[in-house]
């Protein structure tokens, strides 16, 4: 005998569709609202907290005039933009630009439009704040990079010089290639003309800035991969003007040879990093603090989103560190926010990129949560 199903009611369908919702948007493992303030460790006076959820794979962030913060993903092919309308420090308000974009990572800025960066291609939304609900058909400005997905994602920005940089990893974990645009930093004008390769010999750059007084590049560059869990260093590097080369496939952080291709040149004929970072913490997004909020001794020192390593014996990363200039120069490189990895290994999230907002506080996104979070300062009492 046949026993007949009887259909799901809307109601029942409801709440299943928001409960297969919930286990996508928010990755098991990651923190609750309560444990985000009690596990993540800052210095004294800061605070953490949730600024969005529900955003899967969030990783680089920009933001429009009117106080939209652009998120892009580099796995879920998802663009969203957040609002927080209300003034309380946390986004009431969701949108999906576009669900149809594969690998939408890098996100600029520039005169009322949204830049957009996949894998070859640089796509522009104009008008895009005033049209949040009903996203305009993106313009195409450029479509002539490389096709490799290896690194092949990308972070954007627009320099002071009006020119939107646009890094190009190796196509590989360690190889020479004769395309000079691989391992570099390009820039193009706005409308995608009059390309050029703005830095050499750059591995896989997910993030920069700008100095705000001299105005110098400074972005963060992944080292290689295999040479052991403590070789090479991941590095933090400064191109005070164009041309530079900065030793990859020959040469690692302050002069370790390559064993492959070191023969093939001295170290000593490229520029070495500013600082040298945790090996394999894959340092991405980085920014100058520019705000007045944090105390007097973080303003102008660069803070480093660090990914977290995937192929080491013992975890490292999965935090944010800050190192601290001295007459233009790195002089001290430290933890700042750390507790996304917990001391049995166990991974809660991973910081991506950050944004310095106007009253001051940071927005650090996380793709493994699916989340930005707000840190914040007030002097302890």
């Amino acid at each position: 005998m046949k026993t007949k199903l009887k259909p799901l009611a809307g109601k029942t369908l409801l709440i299943l569709a928001l409960l297969a919702g919930a286990m996508f948007y928010l990755r098991p493992g990651a923190l609750s609202a309560d444990e985000l303030k009690r596990q993540i460790k800052l210095p004294p006076g800061f605070k953490i907290e949730y600024f969005a959820r529900s955003l899967p794979g969030a990783r680089s962030m920009a933001r429009g005039d009117q106080g939209t913060v652009f998120v892009g993903t580099r796995s879920t092919n998802k663009l969203f933009a957040v609002k927080d309308t209300n003034g309380d420090h946390f986004a009431d308000k969701v949108f999906v630009i576009s669900d149809k974009l594969e690998g939408p990572n890098g996100v600029a800025f520039k005169d009322g439009s949204l830049y957009v960066a996949q894998t070859n291609r640089i796509l522009r939304f104009d008008d895009i704040e005033n049209r949040l609900s009903n996203p305009p058909q993106p313009v195409v400005v450029n479509d002539s990079y490389p096709t490799d997905s290896h690194h092949g994602w990308k972070y954007i920005g627009f320099g002071p010089d009006g020119y939107l940089y646009v890094p190009v990893g190796a196509p590989c974990n360690i190889c020479k290639k004769d395309d000079e645009r691989y391992a570099s930093i390009t820039r193009m004008k706005p409308d995608g003309s009059e390309v050029e390769v703005f830095a050499h010999g750059i591995r896989n750059s997910v993030g920069f800035d700008w100095h705000p007084d001299t105005k110098e590049l400074w972005f963060t560059d992944n080292g290689r991969d295999w040479l052991g869990d403590d070789l090479p260093p991941c590095e933090l590097n400064r191109a005070p003007k164009a041309g530079m080369n900065f030793g990859f496939p020959y040469c690692h952080g302050k002069g370790i040879k390559d064993p492959e291709f070191g023969d093939l040149h001295s170290c000593t004929e490229f520029t070495p990093p500013e600082q040298e970072l945790g090996p394999h913490v894959a340092p991405l997004g980085m920014r100058f603090y520019t705000g007045e909020m944090f105390p007097k001794e973080y303003h102008g020192q660069i803070f480093i989103a660090e990914h977290g390593s995937w192929n080491r014996s013992e975890r490292i990363g999965y935090r944010i560190t800050k190192v601290t200039l001295q007459n233009g120069a790195a002089a001290a490189y430290e933890v700042f926010a750390s507790g996304w990895l917990e001391e049995n290994q166990k991974v809660r999230g991973r910081p991506v990129d950050l944004l310095i907002l106007p009253d001051g506080s940071m927005l650090v996104s996380d793709d493994y949560a699916g989340a930005l979070y707000r840190i914040s300062y007030s002097a302890p009492q």
